[in-house]
């Protein structure tokens, strides 16, 4: 397996790994919606690992949650319904993925503000606010190539208030992931381009199923 290196800031030196599907199209974000939890029931171990990590006394009271690539709200709603009195801040670029999460939270869609950007653009972060957290759930990949994880990495800790924290779940690559290493990390890279963004101190919550769950702050 290549080794991502992280002190690369030039997008030229990575190539986007094309995606199968257009997830801002309605019939690609409905089929990804309905297959998500199919493929990968295990994905609410997870979820419930975000809501133990955010629930730590530890770390002090939450008010505002940012979740980057929030899709269909599989995770918004798990959060929300825990979680009563947090707002919440869903970004995604897909205005079909909003329209499902829409539907799906029903009322809870009242405590959420609805954000279309990419996080792949720059200043995707105008104007949206410090949070006590950051979370997202399989979605870093759709940088569309690993090189750029560090440069979001580094954006997200700029959103984050004084003692905050970010949650970072995707799929990874190598024994029992995912084969192409250049779109996913290993879960050793992971933790690396963390602590390339100036995150001090990193932790593996939860690996299950070819994802990983990490804690950095």
């Amino acid at each position: 397996m290549q080794e991502c290196i992280f002190e690369y800031k030039d997008a030229a030196m990575f190539p986007d790994v094309p995606s199968p599907v257009d997830l801002r199209n309605k019939d690609d974000a409905l089929e990804w919606a309905n297959t998500a939890m199919i493929k990968r029931p295990w994905r609410t171990e997870f979820f419930d690992a975000f809501l133990l990590a955010i629930n730590n006394p530890n770390r002090g009271a939450t008010s505002r949650i940012l979740e980057l690539g929030s899709g269909p709200a599989y995770l918004a709603e798990h959060v929300l319904k825990a979680l009563p009195d947090v707002s919440y801040v869903a970004l995604d670029f897909s205005s079909a993925m909003h329209d499902l999460a829409r539907q799906r939270l029903g009322a809870l869609a009242n405590r959420v503000e609805f954000v279309e950007r990419s996080f792949k653009d720059d200043g995707w972060t105008a104007g949206l606010g410090q949070f006590d957290w950051v979370i997202t759930n399989q979605a870093v990949h759709e940088l569309r190539h690993k090189g750029y994880a560090p440069e979001l990495h580094r954006q997200v800790r700029d959103c984050l208030k004084e003692g905050g924290a970010y949650l970072v779940c995707d799929h990874y690559a190598g024994e029992g992931g995912m084969a192409n290493d250049q779109l996913y990390m290993s879960v050793d890279e992971q933790r690396k381009a963390l602590e390339a963004a100036g995150f001090a101190a990193v932790s593996r919550l939860l690996l299950k199923g070819g994802m990983v769950l990490h804690e950095a702050y």
